[in-house]
């Protein structure tokens, strides 16, 4: 099993379930490169090299029958790597995202991001007053410092590549191309969530024809960190059945 996070996050969000289907499988935590541990690259940031990176990662692993989790942006990687490759997906599970392209919604985020400047800054706290005057939310700013470390002694850094997701935002909430997709496919989603309606559930059906849905109500778009077991429950019956 692939676990994949989505923007901005890495494989450390995952760590609880992932434990847990680890019961079931051997669980591969994927950090997509620009992210978490993974590495930096200047190239262009789209899903086509995210799910090529997916796959470069099963043959080297030399793996088969993959089953995947992929969590909003990573939701988006997983699909492409099925219509790319559909040969070496077993089942896919996508969580809170679809298909389509998205509205431009990160510009608070990235600007907060972007005001922050480490040569200068050598205390999270100070870090998180620069992003605090773009981002309210104290949940959203507490997720964005998950990707600040310690390089050294006094010294900060990001894991995320902030320069290019910033370059290249336009292409993360691009549409994936219509290509049929014939995988079990379980779409599951939050309640509160505006990711994924129920105008979309026509045009996902016609693209992953053994498609389920599932919704989770009244959670939102971090459907898996709000509900992680009903989250679990539904996705390991799908996966195990």
């Amino acid at each position: 099993m692939f676990i994949v996070h989505g923007l901005f996050g890495s494989s450390d969000n995952w760590q609880g379930l992932a434990k847990k289907y680890a019961e079931h499988y051997e669980v591969y935590l994927v950090d997509q490169r620009n992210h978490g541990h993974s590495f930096h690259s200047d190239e262009p940031f789209d899903y086509d090299v995210m799910a090529l990176d997916l796959l470069a990662l099963i043959e080297q692993e030399g793996l088969s029958g993959v089953s995947f989790i992929g969590h909003s942006m990573g939701g988006k990687s997983v699909m492409r790597l099925a219509q790319i490759r559909p040969d070496v997906v077993e089942k896919l599970v996508v969580a809170d995202m679809g298909v389509k392209a998205y509205p431009p919604h990160h510009d608070k985020i990235l600007a907060g991001l972007n005001a922050v400047d480490l040569s200068i800054l050598t205390k999270r706290k100070e870090v998180e007053e620069v992003i605090a005057q773009h981002v309210a939310d104290f949940s959203v700013r507490m997720f964005l410092m998950k990707n600040l470390y310690w390089k050294e002694k006094g010294v900060l850094g990001w894991r995320i590549n902030i320069p290019v997701l910033t370059r290249d935002i336009l292409n993360v909430v691009a549409a994936i191309p219509d290509v049929e997709v014939d995988v079990p496919a379980l779409f599951i989603t939050g309640g509160s969530s505006n990711y994924v309606l129920e105008s979309d559930q026509e045009k996902l059906t016609a693209l992953f024809p053994q498609i389920e849905f599932h919704v989770i109500e009244e959670v939102g778009h971090w459907l898996h960190a709000e509900s992680p077991e009903e989250f679990y429950a539904k996705t390991i019956s799908f996966l195990q059945h």
